[in-house]
């Protein structure tokens, strides 16, 4: 498995890691913890030591599960977890509801810190290898977020700092108050909207790129076909790239790749991986895995080189693709 830095922090974490969010449940169709806790073990077994949850998903749930299947193994892990999405009280901006709470975007300092000891519990741990703000709060000023994160550095209870869902102009904001190590965002040959602005402003900045949502929501699996249905509260139901029309434009681009998948004696997926973590100022990239077999494939993925060739033929498939986005 390759490894490379999270920004300035000094900490090396494969760069294959592991997403949580679908073992939360919500807006996924529910959860099988004892295939989650399998996934988190297969992964770290496999050479992933970069493992990434929220207390957001499925409020707290996906933290407990991370903490449970990583006992005995703490040392093998870079532990990435965030804060900014609360519950626990009525303050910040009304963001969505989970199981019948209220989720505020809430990054005052007395609540980033109360969500810090809960998620150290729920982990079982006394520290957070990366901590990051899971997504923008406009009632609270940046610099009194970036303060206390820096104070909870300071203070060893974290170790590097990140930031998710961010605009050039709130990481400016960052910025002006310290070093921000990481942004994980948004990117997959479906969404490349960083690559205009914010991709060059993070590596001028010698910050890390920790891509989510890598395979689109699993639409770049190559695994999705026509009769596949989305039932319940998983959020690909009513989603338009979802259609039985855009599957079939996603499986026309993706029976492109097949000649490279054999060539590197790859599937699909692990393509489509490593393609994301070769793109410039892409350092990192999540993928989730709902059991054992697909955390074992996601990992393969971290110790291949595509050729320059390669990936600039793939660039040029995707862009291709592009134009006529969904």
């Amino acid at each position: 498995m390759q490894t490379r830095s999270l920004g300035q922090s000094g900490i090396q974490a494969s760069i294959v890691g592991l997403g949580t969010w679908g073992m939360g449940g919500w807006m996924w169709g529910g959860t099988d913890e004892k295939a989650a806790i399998s996934a988190i073990q297969a992964s770290i077994d496999a050479g992933v030591t970069l493992i990434d949850t929220a207390p957001a998903y499925g409020l707290g749930l996906s933290e407990e599960l991370v903490g449970r299947a990583i006992q005995g193994r703490r040392d093998h892990v870079i532990l990435a977890t965030k804060c900014g999405l609360t519950w626990h009280a009525d303050e910040g901006e009304h963001f969505f509801e989970e199981h019948g709470k209220a989720v505020y975007r809430n990054l005052r300092p007395d609540a980033i810190r109360y969500e810090l000891e809960q998620s150290l519990k729920r982990l079982k741990t006394d520290k957070i290898d990366l901590y990051q703000t899971h997504w923008q709060d406009p009632t609270t000023p940046i610099d009194e977020t970036m303060s206390t994160l820096l104070d909870l550095k300071k203070e060893g209870k974290i170790r590097a700092i990140g930031v998710s869902n961010i605009s050039l102009a709130e990481l400016e904001s960052y910025w002006r108050v310290g070093p921000v190590d990481l942004a994980q965002e948004k990117y997959s040959m479906l969404d490349r909207e960083l690559d205009m602005e914010l991709l060059p402003a993070f590596q001028s900045r010698g910050m890390a790129l920790l891509s989510y949502s890598s395979m689109a929501l699993g639409l770049l699996t190559g695994k999705i076909g026509p009769d596949r249905q989305f039932t319940g509260d998983d959020q690909r139901r009513n989603d338009p790239r979802f259609s039985l029309d855009n599957r079939q434009r996603v499986a026309d681009l993706l029976d492109q790749f097949k000649p490279f998948a054999f060539q590197y004696a790859l599937t699909i997926p692990q393509l489509v991986i490593a393609w994301t973590f070769h793109q410039p100022g892409v350092t990192h990239v999540l993928c989730g895995a709902r059991n054992a077999e697909q955390a074992i494939e996601n990992a393969h993925a971290g110790t291949i080189s595509l050729s320059e060739d390669t990936v600039s033929t793939m660039n040029d498939l995707v862009q291709s693709f592009a134009i006529n986005p969904i």
